[in-house]
Parts: C-alpha cells; sequence; structure tokens
C-alpha cells in the first residue's frame, strides 16, 4: 500500500512538473520569458491551492481522548477549515521558511519537523 501511494505521489509530481513546462512553453513567445514563469508559478500553485482545499475538506482528524488536548495536526486541520485563506497563506509562509531553512541547515528542519510530529508528552501527575 506504501509502494502504491508512493508511486501515484511520484506520477502526480511528474504531471504538475510537465504541466508547468506546457505552460510556460505556450506562454513563452506570447508574454516573455519572465512573464511566463511567473505565470507558470502562479497557475501551478492555484492548482496546488485547489487540490489542498479538497484534500483538507475531507479530512477528519482523530478526536483526542478524554482529557487529552487536540494535536497539532487536529487544529490545523480545523484552521483550514475555518479560515481556507489564511491556512493557504500560512502553508506558503512556512513552505518558503522551510526550503530557506533546509538551504541554510538541513538539520535543524529534519529536528523541528521531528518535533511538530512527535507525539506529546504525558501528563504531569
Amino acid at each position: 500500500m506504501i509502494a502504491a501511494l508512493a508511486a501515484i505521489a511520484a506520477a502526480a509530481a511528474i504531471c504538475m512538473v510537465a504541466l508547468a513546462f506546457a505552460i510556460y512553453a505556450g506562454l513563452r513567445d506570447v508574454i516573455g520569458p519572465a512573464w511566463a514563469a511567473a505565470a507558470t508559478a502562479g497557475i501551478v500553485a492555484l492548482i496546488a491551492l485547489v487540490i489542498a482545499l479538497i484534500v483538507t475538506a475531507k479530512a477528519k482528524p482523530p478526536k483526542p481522548a478524554k482529557g487529552e488536548p487536540p494535536s497539532l495536526t487536529a487544529k490545523l486541520i480545523d484552521l483550514a477549515r475555518e479560515r481556507p485563506v489564511i491556512a493557504a497563506g500560512a502553508a506558503t509562509v512556512a513552505a518558503a521558511a522551510a526550503v530557506t531553512l533546509a538551504l541554510k541547515n538541513p538539520k535543524i528542519l529534519t529536528a523541528i519537523i521531528a518535533g511538530l510530529f512527535a507525539p506529546p508528552p504525558p501528563p504531569r501527575k
């Protein structure tokens, strides 16, 4: 199952890259290379935003046990449902920050991701 999901994700990524090349090639002669690159980035970002909105609309966060605070994932899904434009902006800023951070020091990014998805510590007695 994991291999099938990975293959589907890889195929989707390849399709997005091929679509970006096709859009750029179609627009390059009409509006110039710089504007064609900007338009291509905007169109692909819009497609990714639509896909993200569809996925988050169908996602249901797991219900926490009694007395347990909601997880970060549950909070993010609730935010995306309540305010999709703010969630999309936050995701864009987070992605830009992650890329910048990964280019400077990939070890920091790995530690942050591990910390975000780690289970919460047990409550103190």
